[in-house]
């Protein structure tokens, strides 16, 4: 299965902001953390400015923040400013006069429709903190006393 790239990258990128949430960072500089150009960047996280999750500004010195505390963030959040549902099944019909791809949409949808109801509920749980704690407990483990942004 492919993973969500979109959500995992951009969640990387918010864990280094969290990092240094005084510090403003630049697409550029948000664009080197998952390898990818600064426009990819821009797009991506439009959705988030959008929902107050990160904000910008201009200029020098300019450069994207986040627009709350991390522990005021939780994934779901993040999640849903992407919109993008986090499971590969679609079901959207092919051919919509089929009953047997009606009948099997039927069974899948409620399916599709439940699981996205737990996951979400289970990313409303974890918050942006949560996951930088977690990310600076493992870079800890591995004995660097500090993380470059």
């Amino acid at each position: 299965m492919k993973r969500n790239t979109r959500l995992s990258s951009t969640l990387h990128i918010l864990v280094h902001m969290a990092e240094k949430p005084e510090h403003a960072l630049t697409s550029e500089q948000l664009a080197t953390f998952i390898h990818t150009n600064p426009v990819v960047v821009r797009r991506t996280i439009a959705g988030l400015r959008d929902a107050g999750i990160v904000t910008s500004s201009r200029g020098h010195g300019g450069g994207w923040l986040l627009g709350r505390a991390p522990e005021n963030i939780s994934l779901a959040e993040i999640s849903a400013a992407l919109g993008e549902t986090l499971l590969p099944l679609s079901t959207a019909p092919e051919s919509p006069g089929c009953l047997v791809e009606q009948a099997v949409i039927a069974v899948l949808d409620d399916f599709r429709v439940a699981a996205e109801k737990l996951l979400a509920e289970k990313l409303s749980r974890i918050t942006l903190a949560d996951l930088t704690a977690d990310f600076r407990r493992r870079y800890d483990l591995i004995g660097v006393s500090s993380h470059a942004v």
